[in-house]
């Protein structure tokens, strides 16, 4: 597994693979081809069918303006990837100087064909968390001091930095009211939600500032503003909620937050590792069961629970959500991507609180590994209907 550097990006919405990833092969193609004069790129499969929705069109012609880029959108040819993307660089004679075929594998990580990866060095040595879990049993060492020796005491400063932008991200969206961009017309809530929230007691105030903080994540996501890959950003709602909260309504220490932080990552890694956290490639719970699976272990570990109690807190996070379908209404990262985010930081502290007790009444008799093996079988069964292709589910009876 590669550092949680590659997990956690910094960039800008909606979609990680399809705006995130696509800059990133833009900006490689100007490295290699600096002296360009006009561009040509195709996208295929998801990338072209939900596109519009992501602004994968918008983001490829900024990175390469002011110099021109014609984007063609083939929904018609199947390709190795399902966002996989032809990116060409031309002289001013219309000469190649260029070309690669690159694929947006999620996250904002992309891998080109033919090429040996650049998204880092693989620098965890076990590729499971039973074996870690072993691992730390035999160190005696706990599973924050498991990423520390990996990852070494720099990783603290990186992931400072992504706690400060989750918290960002949740305060613009909070203050921010008007129109999401796109045909859907959706007005952002969040700051209505805090309102409601305020007027509230007990755990239902507790619920309603959760939902309002994830609703001003993804509401700043799905709007292209900066956000975390969190490990997504369809997704990116539901951390930045849970570490909002426990910051600034639980008084929690920064320091255990970035611990905590530390425990989602290593459970997204496994997941990545492991499976898939690409919409286009499992589906939605590749992305918001991943997302509940890292957001249920790092509450886990922020109420002081023990490492099999965490890792059945991420088992059960991401278990109850097998088979979720990405059916995005117009290809846009809202319905029901929004409120999908807040349900399940709800949900990621509802498996906590379960794992806690059940951990100490019984051993689970399903793995967090076999859950993550189960979602990628899963995933490589769904139609490509239901996997960010707005082709089926609620994509298909919404109309807009």
């Amino acid at each position: 597994m590669k550092s949680l550097r590659e997990l956690f990006r910094i960039g800008p919405g909606p979609s990680s693979s399809h705006t995130m990833g696509p800059q990133r092969a833009a900006l490689e193609l100007i490295r290699r081809a600096p002296h360009a004069d006009h561009y040509h790129v195709t996208l295929y499969g998801s990338l072209a069918l939900t596109g519009k929705g992501h602004l994968t069109d918008v983001i490829i012609e900024k990175t390469f303006s002011p110099k021109p880029c014609v984007i063609t959108m083939n929904v018609n040819e199947t390709m190795a990837h399902p966002n996989t993307m032809q990116l060409s660089a031309y002289d001013a004679q219309d000469q190649l100087l260029c070309a690669m075929t690159v694929y947006s594998v999620g996250g904002g990580a992309i891998e080109i064909e033919g090429e040996t990866s650049t998204e880092g060095k693989d620098i965890y040595p076990h590729r499971s968390l039973d074996a870690i879990l072993r691992y730390c049993e035999e160190k005696q060492i706990d599973l924050v001091r498991y990423v520390d020796e990996v990852e070494g005491e720099a990783i603290n400063d990186y992931l400072n930095d992504i706690l400060i932008q989750m918290c960002k991200t949740v305060d613009t969206g909070l203050n921010t009211a008007g129109i999401l961009p796109g045909r859907l017309k959706m007005e952002r809530i969040a700051r209505s939600l805090l309102s409601e929230a305020i007027t509230c007691e007990g755990s239902e105030k507790e619920k309603l500032l959760l939902s309002a903080y994830a609703y001003a994540a993804s509401e700043e996501n799905a709007a292209g503003g900066m956000t975390v890959t969190a490990p997504t950003l369809g997704s990116s709602g539901l951390l930045p909620a849970l570490l909002y909260y426990y910051y600034y309504d639980c008084k929690m220490q920064r320091e255990q937050l970035v611990n905590g932080l530390k425990i989602a990552g290593l459970i997204g890694n496994l997941i990545k590792q492991n499976a898939t956290i690409s919409g286009a490639q499992g589906g939605c719970q590749a992305e918001i069961g991943a997302a509940c699976s890292m957001g249920a272990a790092m509450v886990a570990y922020l109420m002081g629970l023990n490492s099999e109690q965490i890792e059945y807190a991420a088992e059960m996070g991401i278990e109850h959500h097998l088979g979720l379908t990405c059916d995005p209404v117009g290809g846009y990262v809202m319905i029901p991507c929004i409120e999908r985010n807040a349900v399940c930081a709800l949900r990621a502290i509802d498996a906590a609180i379960l794992a806690k007790h059940l951990r100490k009444v019984h051993k689970n008799r399903v793995s967090f590994d076999m859950v993550v093996e189960t979602m990628n079988k899963t995933g490589k069964k769904l139609p490509i209907e239901l996997k960010e292709s707005a082709l089926g589910g609620l994509a298909s009876v919404i109309k807009i």
